[in-house]
């Protein structure tokens, strides 16, 4: 959606310096105009990343351990990487400190979730590329690579013995 919002502002602001030479050749206001037109540009800029800031810190246990979305309509495996990249490191920040019993149990639930996930997306990376080209292979395996590594470094957040059976499934 920001792509279009910057086309759009692009556009309009070669049209009006191209009206401005048209009408009034060599007026000052050719400069002027970029300058008024940038400004939505910068406010789109900063209102994105403010954004993406505030939904990276309000993530709670139940986004970490609900499942992602499958049924109807299927998930890209980019989607599904950002997903387990999100989640994966949520687990970790969750674990930094001095964490409680609960707060590892939670996070023990959500890195199984991830590991899940995993074994999805490497099912549906598998399916995509054997018809896929040469750009999208790449990408492909760059989404694998940043899910694999995500995953590995919540596990290694993870205090040892917080992967087995937990007290409900033992008893």
């Amino acid at each position: 959606m920001f792509r279009v919002y910057l086309l759009a502002v692009l556009l309009a602001e070669t049209a009006v310096i191209s009206v401005l030479q048209i009408l009034i050749p060599g007026s000052p206001l050719v400069l002027v105009a970029p300058l008024a037109l940038l400004v939505p540009v910068f406010f789109l800029l900063g209102h994105r990343r403010k954004h993406r800031t505030i939904r990276l810190g309000r993530i709670s246990p139940q986004d970490i351990t609900k499942p992602s979305k499958r049924g109807r309509e299927q998930i890209s495996p980019e989607e599904l990487s950002n997903s387990i990249v999100e989640r994966a490191t949520e687990i970790r920040r969750g674990l930094e400190g001095s964490p409680s019993e609960v707060r590892i149990e939670m996070c023990a639930l959500g890195y199984r979730n991830c590991a899940n996930d995993m074994i999805t997306l490497t099912h549906l990376i598998n399916q995509e590329l054997q018809k896929a080209g040469f750009l999208r292979r790449l990408r492909l395996r760059l989404c694998r690579k940043r899910a694999t590594d995500a995953l590995a470094a919540a596990r290694a957040g993870l205090p040892p013995g917080a992967l087995r059976a937990m007290r409900q499934e033992q008893q």
